[in-house]
């Protein structure tokens, strides 16, 4: 269901820098390792909450065009559409405890649903990867001639974004 993903503004690098540093600090260290980051960047909701659609939706959303589409295409899109809207209420409503939740959802999504690059069972490289990929984009949509050069979406004092995170 493409309406939940409205069209916006991709990341921008330093966006795409700060997003995964979280997650791979959480993955690899646990909670104590992350401590207190989501009060210090109010930002940090909206970062996660971007990378979870960016990781999220392309796996799971249905193809309109791939020829072997089966009922468990559609509940798997669903799944997704669930999950994200999920994500993105719970950022609305209390950005800063959402930031740990966010970035364990999109560790076990990781973790369980998209294989290794290197097929090693490491989340950590799948991560890195992934981080390149985003930076790839992030530098190529931010250094295009008449890219915007804001810092995308800022939130507001509560953590808020200004517009809804979904329409």
């Amino acid at each position: 269901m493409p309406y939940l993903i409205p069209t916006r503004t991709p990341l921008t690098p330093e966006q795409v820098e700060r997003g995964f540093d979280y997650l791979l600090a959480l993955q690899m260290g646990s909670g104590a390792a992350v401590a207190g980051r989501a009060e210090a960047d109010p930002e940090l909701a909206f970062v996660l909450l971007r990378l979870a659609e960016d990781i999220i939706w392309p796996v799971t959303a249905v193809d309109g065009e791939a020829a072997d589409l089966c009922a468990d295409s559609f509940v798997l899109d669903e799944v997704g559409c669930v999950l994200l809207s999920a994500l993105r209420d719970w950022a609305r409503d209390s950005a800063t405890t959402a930031v740990p939740g966010i970035a364990r959802s999109i560790i076990r999504f990781v973790e369980n649903v998209i294989p290794d690059p290197d097929d090693h069972g490491d989340t950590r490289a799948t991560l890195d990867a992934m981080r390149g990929e985003h930076l790839a984009l992030a530098h190529a949509v931010h250094s295009a001639p008449g890219a915007p050069r804001c810092g995308g979406a800022r939130t507001g004092a509560a953590g808020a974004r200004s517009e809804p995170l979904s329409t």
